[in-house]
């Protein structure tokens, strides 16, 4: 039998670290070539770490949420053959087996080790006394809904000194009495107050749990703090007016909708931006801060902030300005789909030049997204509803959206983000000039 090391590989684009996400195996388990070993992030994307070989797994490389360096020890095997990894010099045959951690010897044995090796016989140990029988302890007494606990007036006027309802406390005297002792153990936390209900809607709960943040949401919270730290936001809010919009929606989905799909509001906002960068260039950028460089980009290529049961993802509809809406609409249902199931590659997570985030119906009235960095702007959308509208003298019934989109204030003056966002409004507010070049 070898060991073979399976060390970190390099996975390109400069990456110097990784971080293990999960392990799909544990020391003992048996696997073969090409069985997945472990996931690591890199930035946005899960990568699977197969196993080159038919092994058996000695030893992992870290802990879930641990980062390796590239070239770092991943997972030790045990390897038919002499593997790769040489045997430690001057190692002896036959070593001890190492003891389990937290092993204790009994002291019976102990004496009995200590006997052989000075040559005497182990003393007898002394006969265990025979064990008291339990005292028998009443438990504390329940109390239904609505039932007046009992108490000694002392007890009362203790319990009212100590802030305490009386309802809370389990007694354990005669009838469920509440002693003096009961109210000790409720001050020290040593019992759980009972519910008031029987189905426990009123129970006091007292536990707490500790959630690691790792992988994705790790990095989701380094990519926050490093946009919330870096960029100088500035967010404007103007109301949009999309009824007509929305009645288009509806026509072209009923005429449309079978052959190309169904269209949301997302593609025909996404339209919309794409006109409105071209005749404001400075939106479409990114701001290298350390070389001090505005790139603007002539290709729009939006992120989608997506939500996923691991945390949110940017997946990219790349050229949007050479799609219609019902590509826009495909591939952001491609990509959404490849995020929620952990498939969307690297590529497809990252060269956004400017992000679009939406929480649909639960988009609230107004929001103040964070800019995805190295961007200089994102567009966020808020919910429709239905409000009456002052028009020509009259009240009529509109429906109306904010959009709420963030800028670097570092690049984007605020001239310059409102007319754009004004751009954006006109494109939705009549959209026959969406089609018009």
């Amino acid at each position: 039998m070898g060991t073979h090391v399976i060390r970190m590989p390099d996975l390109g684009e400069g990456i110097a670290e990784v971080e293990v996400v999960a392990w799909r195996v544990q020391p003992g388990d048996a696997v073969v070539e090409d069985q997945v070993l472990a996931d690591v992030m890199t930035d946005k994307a899960t990568v699977e770490i197969p196993s080159p070989v038919h092994g058996t797994v000695v030893a992992l490389g870290g802990n879930v949420g641990e980062s390796l360096a590239v070239g770092a020890e991943l997972i030790r095997l045990d390897v038919e053959g002499a593997g790769n990894a040489p045997a430690a010099a001057g190692a002896v045959a036959d070593e001890p087996a190492e003891l389990p951690h937290g092993f204790v010897p009994e002291p019976e044995r102990v004496e009995e080790a200590v006997a052989s090796i000075a040559g005497a016989p182990a003393a007898e140990a002394p006969a265990a006394a025979p064990a008291a029988p339990p005292r028998p302890v009443q438990a504390p007494a329940l109390r239904l809904a609505g039932e007046k606990p009992l108490a000694a007036p002392a007890v009362r006027k203790r319990a009212w000194d100590l802030g305490i309802e009386l309802h809370y406390v389990a007694g354990s005297g005669p009838a469920g009495r509440i002693t003096h002792a009961d109210l000790d153990a409720y001050v020290a936390g040593q019992r759980r107050p009972p519910a008031p209900a029987p189905d426990g809607r009123y129970a006091q709960r007292d536990g707490e749990e500790t959630v690691p943040v790792i992988g994705l949401r790790r990095k989701i919270a380094e990519r926050m703090q490093l946009a919330k730290r870096r960029i100088p936001h500035f967010t404007y809010v103007e109301e949009v007016d999309v009824t007509e919009l929305e009645a288009l929606r509806v026509q072209l989905n009923a005429r449309y909708g079978d052959d190309r799909g169904k269209l949301t509001l997302l593609p025909l906002l996404m339209r919309a931006v794409v006109l409105a960068v071209r005749r404001f260039p400075d939106i479409n950028a990114r701001y290298d801060d350390e070389a001090n460089v505005v790139t603007r980009h002539e290709p729009v290529h939006i992120g989608i902030a997506t939500q996923t049961d691991a945390g949110l993802m940017v997946p990219v509809v790349r050229h949007a300005e050479a799609r219609d809406p019902w590509s826009s609409a495909a591939e952001i249902a491609r990509l959404a789909d490849a995020a929620r199931h952990g498939k969307a590659t690297r590529d497809e997570l990252s060269g956004s030049t400017i992000t679009i985030t939406s929480l649909g119906a639960l988009g609230g009235i107004v929001s103040t997204p964070v800019i995805n960095h190295p961007e200089v702007a994102i567009v966020g959308v808020n919910r429709i509803v239905e409000r009456p509208v002052i028009r020509n003298g009259g009240m009529v019934a509109r429906k109306l959206m904010n959009l709420s989109s963030s800028f670097d204030h570092r690049v984007i003056d605020g001239m310059v983000a409102a007319g754009f966002i004004q751009a954006v409004r006109g494109y939705l507010e009549c959209p026959a000039t969406l089609f018009v070049e």
